[in-house]
């Protein structure tokens, strides 16, 4: 397959790097074309625009911060839609709204295309091995032709159901993250506070029915200072504000998200839009006047699993 990938940043720079990896015929494109370069060095083409894209690949890929972003790249003048085509896929890896990516669904389908929104999941680290994973919401038929390529750049594949149950699955697992490193920040404090040491309570926390992914990740990168997991805290914003208004137009009266709103947004006024988003546990130490750092913990998080091919999960009771 031909394959078009737009959007080269933190996560999609890696899911095209997987792609190349493991041979696939790629065209890249991103706004800052400097960053496309180990891309073009490594035998990927240069995409001059998003509708010459989709003209000449068999499934386009979009991995960009916000639905906004994806909207102008399929329709635009010079956009994607200008060139969808019968069987022409379009495959939306961003984190984005399920009513949006719905809207633009319909006019790929319009126009006899395909659309498949297959956001990931697993941290920039896994996203750089192919072990991430990916949901994917899309008619059975386009996900079974759309499946060597998830499993390219992904360990686990889920199909999700039709377009837009991806997106769906996405805020709310990206909202239960972040209700998972706010707990974490708060204990860890709280136990530094209490006296204990904090290499102690990293391990205790992990073998206890307190453990998380993102505690074995984020808390590591938290305890080393670094608090780098390439994702910063307006990304955590939008991820959250959607999945509030998720349960606005759902008629869910959530009570945790919207605390979870204002701390990020007291972050984001603190310290920039742009800082990393474990960085959070700044306003506890600052208000506490502790340090929660540890010895012996990495400053970045490295997939220590070996790539392995991806293959399709299939849902507990469904099997």
């Amino acid at each position: 397959m031909r394959i078009g990938f737009i959007g080269l940043g933190n996560v999609g720079g890696k899911l095209a790097g997987s792609l190349l990896r493991n041979g696939f015929d790629l065209t890249v494109r991103d706004l800052d074309r400097a960053v496309a370069r180990p891309f073009l060095d490594a035998g990927a083409r240069w995409g001059e625009s998003p509708a010459r894209m989709m003209e000449a690949a068999d499934a386009v890929i979009t991995c960009l911060p916000t639905p906004a972003a994806s909207s102008r790249v399929l329709e635009a003048g010079d956009g994607l839609l200008s060139a969808m085509g019968e069987g022409r896929i379009w495959m939306e890896m961003s984190t984005t709204d399920e009513a949006e990516v719905r809207r633009l669904g319909e006019k790929v389908s319009a126009l006899g295309g395909e659309p498949v929104d297959c956001p990931v999941s697993g941290g920039c680290h896994r996203a750089d091995t192919g072990n991430i994973s990916i949901f994917a919401g899309c008619e059975r038929p386009t996900f079974e032709r759309v499946l060597p390529l998830l499993t390219a750049m992904g360990r686990r594949i889920l199909h999700t159901g039709p377009l837009g149950s991806a997106s769906i699955l996405k805020v709310v697992t990206n909202y239960l993250a972040t209700a998972n490193l706010v707990s974490c920040c708060e204990a860890m404090v709280t136990a530094k506070a209490a006296g204990l040491d904090l290499n102690t309570t990293w391990e205790a926390m992990r073998i206890s029915s307190g453990n998380s992914f993102v505690h074995e990740t984020e808390s590591q990168v938290i305890l080393n200072g670094s608090r780098d997991i390439s994702f910063t805290m307006d990304l955590v914003s939008k991820d959250i504000g959607l999945f509030q208004a998720l349960a606005e137009r759902c008629g869910v009266p959530v009570e945790l998200n919207p605390i979870l709103v204002e701390i990020f947004k007291d972050g984001e006024a603190r310290y920039g839009s742009r800082e990393w988003s474990p960085n959070i546990i700044r306003r506890l130490e600052e208000a506490t006047g502790l340090a929660i750092l540890a010895p012996g913990f990495p400053a970045q998080m490295i997939d220590d699993e070996p790539e392995a091919p991806g293959h399709e999960v299939v849902p507990k009771g469904r099997g």
